[in-house]
């Protein structure tokens, strides 16, 4: 899906044409991937804009920060105020929301620490992530070839966008094998997450989720999946899941940001329950859709007006 183009990003401490905002190329960032990242999404609701979750999310980011000994020249609060700021400036009613923090251009060498750490806001109208009809019909998967990292080499708990190198391997195989998304598993072979999803499946009426040592991201809505499945009393179980359950699992679907809640109905062309979106993901979807969109009481505090 091509970037549909708005007026203005904020790029350390003013906005600039969308047209205007660029970097050097020979940015650290450009050749090292030294960048950590967040995706939020702004809410259309019936009291008006409002971002989901932003404060977990800019925790998130200044928590990979401090792994990647990145120090932020703003406060968190300034970063919210700016994210903001940016929504109200493109006069988005809904948007995705892309801060990054980024090693600037100073030098070239591996060592970051002479470079600049810069900071940009990009806000933009994004769709449904994994196709228009992904949230009904749910998507078809495959087991990626492609590995997560082990624990002692990339921290997969900061959202870096060197890591996603390895994302776009794992998505890449997916495409060019006819599938809309890969899943990877960890160095031990159990099944890890999406290339850019948390996972969760159903069976017989409990949620079992990969646990964070499985190389997982510390996913905004898997957590939020969680607290609604706590309201629900749906059961919740974070442990080693091996490949061959998701082929006998009564229920599987992708959750993060981007792809919100979406259903699988395939894994490696073996049909996942009755091969359409479950009982448990559609009760789980219907929650999570009905509190981002206002249609229910913001009972957790998620939303932050625009």
């Amino acid at each position: 899906m091509a970037l549909t183009k708005t007026e203005s990003i904020w790029m350390n401490g003013k906005l600039v044409p969308w047209d205007d905002a660029r970097i050097h190329v020979l940015s650290h960032v450009v050749h090292y991937g030294s960048c950590l990242f967040e995706g939020i999404r702004c809410y259309k609701t019936a009291r008006g804009s409002a971002v989901f979750r932003l404060r977990e999310h800019i925790e998130r980011l200044f928590d990979g920060c401090k792994i990647y000994r990145m120090e932020m020249p703003y406060s968190r609060d300034q970063v919210e105020q700016a994210i903001v700021a940016t929504i109200r400036a493109n006069r988005l009613e809904a948007c995705y929301v892309r801060p990054l923090a980024y090693r600037g251009y100073n030098t070239l060498g591996v060592d970051p620490f002479p470079c600049p750490v810069d900071l940009a806001i990009a806000v933009w109208p994004w769709g449904a992530y994994l196709g228009k009809d992904a949230a009904e019909k749910g998507v078809d998967v495959m087991i990626s070839s492609w590995r997560r990292q082990a624990p002692d080499t990339f921290p997969a708990m900061a959202k870096a966008s060197a890591n996603y190198m390895n994302s776009q391997l794992i998505k890449m195989e997916a495409i060019v094998n006819g599938y809309a998304e890969g899943i990877a598993l960890d160095v031990h072979g159990f099944v890890s997450e999406g290339s850019g999803e948390n996972l969760f499946l159903v069976r017989k009426g409990t949620l079992y989720t990969p646990p964070l040592t499985a190389a997982v991201l510390p996913g905004i809505t898997r957590q939020t999946i969680f607290q609604l499945a706590d309201d629900l009393k749906i059961p919740v179980v974070q442990e080693n899941i091996p490949r061959e359950a998701l082929y006998v699992a009564d229920e599987v679907f992708l959750v993060g940001t981007a792809a919100e809640v979406t259903p699988v109905r395939s894994v490696d062309k073996t049909v996942v329950g009755r091969g359409a979106r479950g009982e448990i993901t559609a009760r789980l979807q219907a929650e999570f859709t009905a509190l981002v969109t206002g249609q229910k009481d913001d009972r957790h505090r998620w939303l932050t007006a625009v």
